[in-house]
């Protein structure tokens, strides 16, 4: 494969940045098979952003030749508090997350923090020296990774969080960081430092974030410090979440729930804000080139769309009713979605940790 086509493959939707695309290129001109990492929390049951915009993007480096590697952080899970920090619990739905990316990532490597770190005297090591070239005000204002503001009452542990994420990277041999755009601030620390201690800075790729269901938050109700917050800080607090099943499509919910779910969603007549348009460019355009919404003769018959920019116009010129729009996207998404919740249908075991467990954050 050509160097022009790895390039497209990582380049595109929903990648939303690669710092620095001049690395990258090189990279993928020295090293036909770098390695690449990602990292997930344990919590809740997987949705359309944790499983399958991941996901996407997974399978897409993939394609340009990556080693790829999911990472189920379980201890970064306990400090952060997920399932209630309970480490059974934690453990259990690990395999949960392991079976579903097995399953839509098949190419993937799956790495658990507890066997990276077991008897690895090197790591904790490197953990130190790290955040020996970080001040506790810096830390502090990396808590957005953690889904943490400043004005959160916090345990020491969280504090040590973003180094251990950091040095993730070095132990899992990354060439590329992957995540997204909310875990940017970790990234752009890990290569300032990683010189400074001797090591190759990495790589980073973020990909877009889709929001939830509900009307994004405004911006300034979601400052975590007492600056201005910033466009990250938006973008992170309207994403979509586990902890408000309403507002999230799960890779487990049924044709008539994400019909219903759709239908409920917001979905102005404009482009800016809109879940509904944004889960059709990054979810619907990624897997289809045509793109079909079904109508009533009566008002003007079925809709066809070759590119998300021609499904666009047609909203922003009002020729596309958001009813109209909803009702496509939710038939689209029950396909895509149908494999994945086929797969589970014999593994309900796997999900019976969630059902005794309260989803936070």
């Amino acid at each position: 494969m050509d160097i022009e086509t790895k390039l497209h493959f990582v380049n595109k939707p929903p990648t939303q940045e690669i710092v620095v695309q001049e690395e990258l290129k090189s990279l993928l001109e020295t090293n036909p098979h770098p390695r690449h990492y990602i990292g997930f929390e344990i919590s809740g049951k997987l949705h359309l952003g944790s499983l399958l915009i991941n996901g996407f993007k997974i399978n897409d480096l993939g394609s340009a030749g990556f080693k790829t590697q999911v990472f189920l952080a379980d201890w970064h899970s306990v400090i952060n508090n997920k399932l209630e920090g309970n480490w059974e619990k934690i453990k259990t739905a690990s395999k949960y997350y392991e079976e579903a990316f097995k399953f839509f990532c098949p190419d993937a490597k799956i790495v658990r923090g507890s066997e990276l770190y077991a008897g690895n005297d090197e790591y904790w090591k490197d953990v130190i020296l790290f955040s020996k070239n970080m001040t506790l005000a810096r830390a502090t204002r990396c808590l957005t990774i953690l889904g943490r503001s400043e004005k959160d009452s916090l345990e020491l542990a969280q504090y040590f969080y973003p180094s251990m994420q950091a040095i993730d990277i070095k132990h899992l041999e990354a060439d590329l960081a992957h995540a997204g755009m909310d875990q940017r601030k970790i990234h752009m620390i890990a290569r300032e430092v990683f010189p400074k201690l001797g090591l190759k800075k990495p790589l980073a790729l973020h990909h877009h974030l889709i929001p939830g269901l509900t009307e994004p938050p405004k911006i300034a109700n979601v400052s975590n410090s007492a600056n201005t917050p910033s466009k990250e800080d938006e973008v992170a607090a309207s994403k979509m979440s586990k902890s408000q099943p309403s507002s999230a499509i799960f890779i487990h919910d049924t044709e008539q729930e994400i019909k219903d779910k759709m239908k409920k969603a917001y979905c102005p007549e404009t482009i800016e804000g809109n879940p509904v348009l944004e889960i059709a460019k990054y979810l619907i355009f990624h897997e289809k080139n045509r793109f079909t919404i079904e109508r009533d003769g009566k008002f003007g018959g079925n809709l066809e769309f070759s590119s998300y920019q021609e499904l666009e116009n047609a909203f922003k010129e009002k020729k596309l009713h958001p009813m109209d729009l909803k009702s496509g996207v939710a038939k689209e998404l029950n396909l895509i979605i149908s494999p994945i919740r086929r797969h589970f249908e014999n593994k309900s075991e796997l999900l019976e940790v969630f059902n005794e467990t309260k989803i936070t954050r």
